[in-house]
């Protein structure tokens, strides 16, 4: 173990995980690092960070979300960071704020439209650059980034057409979902979604999907084989006591290791096969 995985081991401790059905299982801190070498890809996914909410410390909130990354990133690699919508809170006008905040991440990072990025399409690809429904190859594996709001600010369906389409192109590749707002009732803030319940089901390639919007949340769900991963807040009024975000690894045998930084602290550690 070298100096900076000696630091980092003695700075975060592991909390308790959540046992599950369906491969899942709780992970002791030596298994978090005894097999860090055989990592083939790590990320983080964060939400909710609500910049520009009145009475909010926002500008705080989403600068020290990168700042956590960042020195994450010191010790332990990341290949990639999702901020999984809601990253402003309703004015058009604090997205160019928020992205030159984002901007200062040290590496590459990935973004999705939640209810309250309330702007439209034109507007977003003018910001991000990238359209509402956007692909990235990352490692060895492909994510999926999708809308699940529009500039009203509705519960919505991702595009379950474009998500079909990437999905039968992409059947032999290791995929990651993202989408704002939960699919299920699961959640006081998710939708009944039955359709893409009956498409994901068909596409075990899927390893994980990921949501923000319940700031309260910060569980792991399954929807068949397919877990659905909650990662907690990083901003706004309400939620968990903690802001955290978490973390994603695939491992060389394509098992999955995740858990949750609170901001500094891991835990919920949690692998799924």
């Amino acid at each position: 173990m070298n100096s900076s995985r000696r630091f980092f081991f003695k700075r975060f401790t592991i909390g308790s995980a959540y046992l599950l059905t369906g491969g899942v299982s709780a992970l002791a801190a030596d298994d978090i690092f005894s097999s860090n070498e055989q990592i083939r890809l790590r990320f983080a996914v964060g939400s909710d960070a609500h910049y520009g909410q009145p009475d909010t410390e926002f500008a705080k909130f989403l600068t020290d979300f990168v700042t956590n990354i960042n020195t994450f990133n010191q010790s332990l690699r990341l290949d990639a960071c999702v901020v999984n919508g809601d990253i402003i809170h309703d004015k058009k006008e604090f997205l160019k704020d928020a992205k030159q905040a984002l901007d200062k991440l040290s590496m590459p990072y990935f973004v999705t439209q939640g209810n309250h990025d309330q702007v439209t399409p034109e507007y977003w690809q003018e910001i991000w650059n990238t359209p509402h429904n956007n692909k990235a190859k990352v490692g060895s594996a492909l994510f999926l980034m999708m809308s699940t709001s529009n500039e009203r600010g509705e519960y919505l369906s991702p595009n379950l057409k474009w998500l079909k389409e990437q999905l039968d192109e992409h059947k032999t590749e290791n995929v990651f979902l993202f989408l704002h707002i939960g699919q299920q009732k699961w959640t006081k803030g998710s939708i009944d979604n039955s359709e893409y319940a009956s498409l994901i089901k068909n596409y075990t390639n899927v390893r994980g999907v990921f949501h923000g919007h319940d700031h309260d949340e910060d569980s792991i769900k399954m929807l068949g084989t397919i877990p659905h991963l909650y990662d907690s807040h990083i901003g706004g009024n309400w939620g968990t006591s903690y802001k955290g975000y978490r973390i994603v690894e695939l491992l060389e045998n394509n098992t999955i290791r995740t858990y949750l930084m609170n901001p500094t602290e891991k835990i919920k550690a949690t692998a799924i096969n």
